[in-house]
Order: C-alpha cells, then structure tokens, then sequence
C-alpha cells in the first residue's frame, strides 16, 4: 500500500507543476484576423489561427507557444474571462460599458475604433422632455442621459437602430458610428459622442495575479502590435 500511495503522491506532485497553457477568448470575424500579424511576430502562421473554410473549431491550440485560443462570439468574451474560463480576452469597450464587467484592462489595441454616439434626425434641433432614445445600449444610454440631468425613457431594439427617428419609434439613438454613412443616408446626424470604442486586451484579475510573468509576456505581445 506505500508504494502505492508514494506514486500516487509523485504523480500529483508532477501533475501539478506541468505548465497549462494560457487560455484566451478571441471574438470571431475581423478582430480575429487584426490579430494575426500579433501572432505572427511569435511564429504563428495564420492557418493556425483562422483555419480554412471547412474549419468550425471552437478551441484552437497553440502549443509552440503555450496559448490556446477561445473563438467566441464578441459579446460572449468577457463573460468567459470573468468566470475564470479564459484567462484572457480581447473584447470591444463597448460591451464592457454596458454590462459593467469587473476586468482587468491592460492594453488598448487600437482595433475596431469606433464612436459611441447619440444621433438625431437633421431637422430636430432639440430633445423633447423626457426624450425616448433607442438603442442596442440601455446602461450605456440611461448613464449618459443621467449624467446631464434627465432621465430618458430607453428602448432596447437589436438591430437597424437607425430606423427608430424615422419611424416615430425614438427622438434619437445611442448606437456605435464608424464612419457615420449610414447615418448621412438616413438623415441622421451626430449629436454628442458617448464615448471613444476601441478592442481592449482584458484579463481574469486573480488568473492574471496566478499567471505572473506568463501573463506579462502575453501583455507584451499584445502591446508590441
């Protein structure tokens, strides 16, 4: 039974100080792809990471340089960082805005800069009191609203944002505005802006305290882009 019982113990010592690899959440679609060339510098080649067409795997192993990677839908990234199922993610500011995600947040990466902006039709000069607002954005909606004294009465609407003034739907939208033509084709203009979006490297603040210098490196990596 010692014998056993010492192996046993070795085993669990060795398993112990194996190195895992560092797990980070990536959404898919163009953010992914402005990451390859950060990969790259490692020694990645970019089918390792986009895969081809007939390539749907979710999990994507690193292993020459101790990462896996996570491909996730964009808003989904934080969640998975804040319970401890990713390490680390790359995620748009927005979506940290609105659901109020407790992350650590190190590096700016300059992708996918954008606007966040409040929008009306041309020919409105002002807001009724209290203004109904549509957006995709309600926390991000009502605390910018708040901030100036009025408590805006916020709808949720997925998608085609920008139709709400032309319907009689809202007075004005909260939405994201890159460069603002959709907006110029449906008679619509910028207002105020919320706020300045862009994707930001994010971590699991213990896992990031756990990882040490591991997590520095991926840092480093990301920064140096």
């Amino acid at each position: 039974m010692l014998p056993n019982v010492a192996t046993a113990r070795a085993a669990r010592g060795t398993r112990a100080i194996v190195t895992r690899p560092i797990t980070i959440a990536v959404p898919k679609g163009r953010v992914l792809k402005a990451l390859v060339p950060v990969l790259a510098r490692l020694g990645i080649d970019s089918t390792a990471v986009l895969g081809d067409g007939d390539d749907r795997r979710l999990i994507r192993d690193l292993p020459q340089i101790g990462w896996r990677l996570l491909l996730l839908k964009p808003d989904d990234v934080p969640t998975y960082v804040e319970y401890g199922a990713a390490d680390l993610g790359v995620c748009g500011r927005d979506v940290l805005l609105e659901r109020g995600f407790d992350l650590y947040q190190p590096v700016d990466l300059g992708i996918g800069k954008c606007r966040m902006v409040v929008a009306m039709r041309t020919s409105v000069t002002t807001l009724p009191d209290p203004p109904r607002i549509a957006t995709k954005y309600p926390r991000i909606a009502s605390a910018h609203f708040a901030s100036r004294g009025v408590q805006a009465e916020v709808v949720f609407v997925q998608g085609s944002v920008e139709l709400a003034p032309l319907t009689g739907l809202a007075d004005a939208i909260v939405d994201l505005v890159e460069t603002g033509e959709t907006l110029r084709q449906n008679d619509l203009e910028v207002r105020e802006v919320v706020a300045e979006i862009s994707s930001v490297l994010v971590a699991n603040r213990a896992a990031f305290k756990l990882l040490g210098a591991r997590a520095t490196e991926v840092v480093d990596a990301f920064r140096a882009r």
